[in-house]
């Protein structure tokens, strides 16, 4: 039987048994798995510290796979440590450290997730959304207005991990998975990949603690992780002390909790806190806080005119407006942040690539990085901030192509005439988030 039909029969036991643990998984990491792993490796994502790329690695693939299904049969098999690179955070808020398997890594991760993946899926909740299969950003987004416009929600509670993937603890990732897995051969090679530890600037460092963010595998193990710690504490212990409404909203170690009354929201923090203290983490004090939020803030608002709260959550700001019809909604736009990470970052890449290339060479990829923003943040009622990024990215464009020489290269009039030629894509939504009727 093929893997995709073993996995499939893998997922409706752990979905029929919630009690099953499952005791032979190695053997489906096989040659003919390991190879339909292969195949689906993006061809320009970058290599690890060995330097093989994938098309290097293909060349003969059939050879280097055979001899890395008997180095994990004979329990040779090491991966490699991950090269660690960092890219910018949004908002200028720093870097964010990245790690890059090899390879041959990356294949046996793939395959380990999508083993793990089948039983572990059958187990998540209706809050989690990040990288699950048919979950997205957007269906976060959703779940969040539905429960505000259609809950008793008076406060938010947003809360920020401290450095969540350096500091997940293998002993307890381990025993989150031990509730579903005893195949000590498939626990073998997690256990391996977690400790091959980390290369950066040439020095090897040790990883005790952590899954490196950039593994095929490190979302899923982190999902797995607050799933235990997170999402099951908070539906069979804290839930049925609350007073009144409560309900989370998590992106993989991004979320917030909707709460009905302010005592609810100070009681979650204060064992939250508790609860991860166990587990090795800990809430960010500056990026973790409680605003009042929802209908209730909106009409008193109308009668005494102060300042709404707003809160952030992955890359907009929601917060509390009038629908067309003068009726209560949640609006969500593009964070301030991540509207000008987003414009630093194509200013950069402009900066790049208007002296190695022809305007016609880049000017598709343009369109591209255009559309990949409007597919993010087009949610409904985020025009406006669509068009902003739109009118300022047009501006630059015009900036940087008259910088490739001290003679200007074209003037505003032929600028105008290049873009109804060579339209670049206008603001899109997307997604709609306003499927109820703001008439509660």
């Amino acid at each position: 039987m093929k893997a995709l039909g073993k996995l499939k029969l893998i997922a409706e036991r752990a979905k029929r048994d919630k009690e099953v643990k499952f005791t032979s998984l190695a053997h489906l990491i096989n040659e003919e798995s390991l190879a339909a792993c292969y195949r689906e490796l993006k061809r320009d994502k970058a290599c690890g510290i060995d330097g093989v790329t994938v098309e290097a690695y293909g060349a003969d693939l059939e050879e280097n796979l055979k001899e890395l299904v008997r180095r994990m049969k004979d329990k040779r098999y090491r991966p490699k440590p991950v090269r660690r690179a960092h890219i910018p955070k949004p908002g200028r808020r720093g870097k964010r450290p990245l790690g890059i398997p090899s390879v041959e890594d990356k294949v046996v991760q793939l395959m380990v997730k999508k083993i793990v993946e089948a039983i572990f899926e059958q187990d998540f909740l209706d809050c989690s959304n990040g990288f699950r299969p048919r979950r997205s950003c957007h269906g976060a987004i959703d779940q969040l207005d539905k429960v505000v416009m259609t809950k008793p929600i008076n406060y938010m509670v947003e809360v920020d991990i401290e450095k969540f993937f350096d500091r997940i603890r293998h002993y307890w990732l381990l025993r989150c998975i031990e509730e579903r897995v005893s195949d000590p051969n498939f626990l073998w090679v997690i256990r391996k990949f977690l400790k091959a530890g980390i290369v950066e600037e040439g020095k090897w460092i040790k990883s005790c603690v952590g899954t490196p963010q950039g593994g095929v595998i490190s979302p899923l193990l982190a999902n797995i992780y607050l799933h235990y710690v997170l999402d099951l504490w908070f539906e069979r212990k804290f839930r049925p002390r609350a007073k009144g409404y409560v309900q989370m909203i998590r992106y993989c170690d991004d979320f917030v909790v909707a709460c009905e009354s302010r005592k609810d929201a100070e009681q979650f923090l204060a064992e939250l806190e508790e609860r991860f203290s166990k587990f090795g983490l800990s809430l960010s004090k500056d990026k973790t806080k409680i605003v009042e939020f929802g209908r209730r803030a909106w009409k008193r608002s109308k009668v005494t005119g102060e300042k709404l709260s707003t809160f952030n959550f992955l890359g907009f700001t929601h917060y509390c407006t009038t629908s067309r019809r003068g009726k209560f909604i949640v609006g969500h736009k593009t964070s301030k942040q991540s509207l000008a990470s987003k414009l630093l970052e194509t200013k950069e890449w402009l900066k790049k690539v208007r002296s190695i290339l022809p305007l016609r060479d880049w000017w598709p990829i343009l369109k591209a990085k255009l559309i990949g923003h409007y597919n993010y943040f087009g949610i409904s009622g985020n025009m406006r901030s669509l068009q902003q990024f739109y009118s300022q990215v047009i501006s630059m464009v015009f900036k940087w192509i008259n910088r490739r020489s001290q003679k200007k290269s074209m003037n505003w009039e032929k600028y105008q005439l290049y873009l109804q030629w060579y339209p670049l894509p206008t603001p899109v939504i997307f997604h709609s988030i306003y499927t109820l009727s703001p008439s509660r």
